[in-house]
């Protein structure tokens, strides 16, 4: 968000620097070239491995493009169970958290769904990471919801994959788009979400829904000029991301996210959240558009919401919760932060997601 828009008031003494992380890098290193006949003409996708975790001797992984309804082509990294059985398996579209690329969390969570038996894609949004769009580090509730079902689109095409059992795992921010995209996505048949975020709702009301509606107009007052700004420079300007250091920084929660996106836990050069953050003008749709609208229509597909107790965030998870409709299940991790949910493998509840995806894809 935009310096006229923030308060110093507790619980938005961070709500700046948070939501410029609301707000990579457009070239991957090392490579090989994928052609489309999308937004952009041509990806580059590198070879490496360069994840932020190791790399499973349990499953297959291939790197895979595919194209939204928008025509912005998507990097993902498609993983399959090595010793699989004969037939089609189940499958999983994994991204988040807002901020991040395919090579943190939301890679994290796909290999280790694939070692228990599930095909998984984690794909990187549009305009982020290795995806394609003319413009860079840019989000949308739309297209971002929407690049939630063009991954179900293209699972739902794999030869390994039974299309009438796919389901989605939205992490922090893509939680929201993930519950935004099953709701009007019938072909899934079950989502779960971790560390969820409602991005529109927090970029509309602040932390705590604490915004009054002088700091809404003033913000939005801003953006807007802001636009004419960006036209007559030819480029976006940027919020800028989180701080190279700690010096001087108290606030628990920037301290949380910097000790997973500023270092070697999970620094990765091509995410928005580890380098130089979102645009100033990211907050615009967002802020207009709310994305749990019509969550209750998910139902009677089932709803797995985990968060944990100590997570800043929890609130969105208990709400989302609250405003669904049955089946419908909250799991609280006591003792956890919001960023404990991204990488720590022995909190994050990897047999109730296997167990849930089980029972609900069978």
């Amino acid at each position: 968000m935009t310096d006229g828009t923030s308060t110093a008031d507790t619980p938005n003494s961070h709500r700046r620097t948070l939501l410029k992380l609301a707000g990579a890098s457009a070239a991957a290193l090392g490579v090989s070239a994928i052609s489309s006949t999308s937004a952009n003409a041509e990806l580059t996708i590198t070879d490496e491995w360069d994840k932020t975790f190791r790399k499973s001797d349990k499953v297959d992984h291939e790197k895979v493009s595919f194209i939204n309804r928008y025509g912005v082509p998507l990097v993902g990294d498609l993983y399959l169970p090595r010793d699989r059985p004969e037939g089609r398996l189940p499958a999983l579209a994994v991204a988040g958290p807002f901020g991040a690329v395919k090579e943190q969390a939301a890679g994290l969570y796909a290999q280790t769904m694939a070692e228990r038996g599930f095909v998984t894609l984690a794909f990187d949004p549009s305009y982020v990471g290795e995806s394609g769009g003319a413009v860079r580090d840019v989000a949308s509730p739309d297209i971002n919801t929407e690049d939630f079902m063009a991954a179900i689109d293209f699972l739902g095409l794999h030869e390994a994959v039974d299309r009438e059992r796919l389901g989605i795992i939205g992490i922090c921010g893509f939680g929201g788009m993930a519950l935004n995209a099953v709701a009007a996505d019938k072909r899934v048949k079950a989502v779960a979400t971790t560390s969820m975020y409602d991005m529109s709702r927090v970029m509309a009301k602040g932390y705590y829904d604490s915004m009054t509606e002088e700091q809404r107009a003033a913000g939005l007052e801003k953006m807007s000029r802001q636009r004419w700004t960006d036209v007559e420079n030819g480029k976006p300007a940027m919020a800028g991301g989180l701080p190279d250091t700690l010096d001087g920084i108290d606030d628990p929660v920037i301290r949380m996210y910097w000790h997973y996106y500023k270092t070697d836990r999970g620094y990765h050069k091509r995410s928005v959240n580890s380098n130089g953050g979102w645009t100033v003008t990211n907050p615009l749709s967002f802020m207009n558009m709310p994305l749990l609208t019509y969550v209750d229509e998910i139902s009677p597909r089932p709803i797995l919401v985990i968060a944990g107790s100590e997570a800043h965030s929890r609130y969105f998870s208990e709400d989302a919760v609250a405003a669904a409709a049955e089946p419908k299940e909250l799991m609280i991790i006591e003792g956890a932060d919001h960023v404990d949910l991204y990488d720590q493998v022995d909190i994050i509840p990897f047999d109730k997601l296997q167990s849930f995806f089980e029972q609900n894809l069978a």
